[in-house]
């Protein structure tokens, strides 16, 4: 979480029991990924992450849940530092 929230424009609420989370994404909303992908929706965001930066999440509004995407923290420290990494290189990379 806390490598979440550092992301600039991003906030990730801290879950109540569960094994992921829910960064709200609402900053980068009408943004332009570095690839030049729109990003109009919390879809449009998740699949632009999984082909720009392999890292693939869950788009909210599967869960209701929008503009935030789900992931899950059920795995090694390795893959979650690489994937929050990988994250921040991504967002970093938004432009209008």
């Amino acid at each position: 979480m806390d490598r979440l929230n550092a992301i600039e424009g991003m906030t990730c609420p801290k879950p109540d029991g569960a094994f992921y989370v829910y960064p709200s994404i609402e900053n980068f909303i009408g943004k332009t990924s570095s690839a030049g992908r729109k990003i109009a929706t919390d879809e449009d965001f998740a699949m632009a992450l999984l082909e720009e930066q392999d890292v693939a999440v869950v788009f909210g509004a599967a869960f209701g849940l929008s503009p935030n995407f789900r992931i899950s923290y059920a795995t090694s420290d390795e893959v979650l530092n690489t994937a929050c990494d990988r994250i921040a290189a991504f967002c970093a990379g938004l432009h209008d």
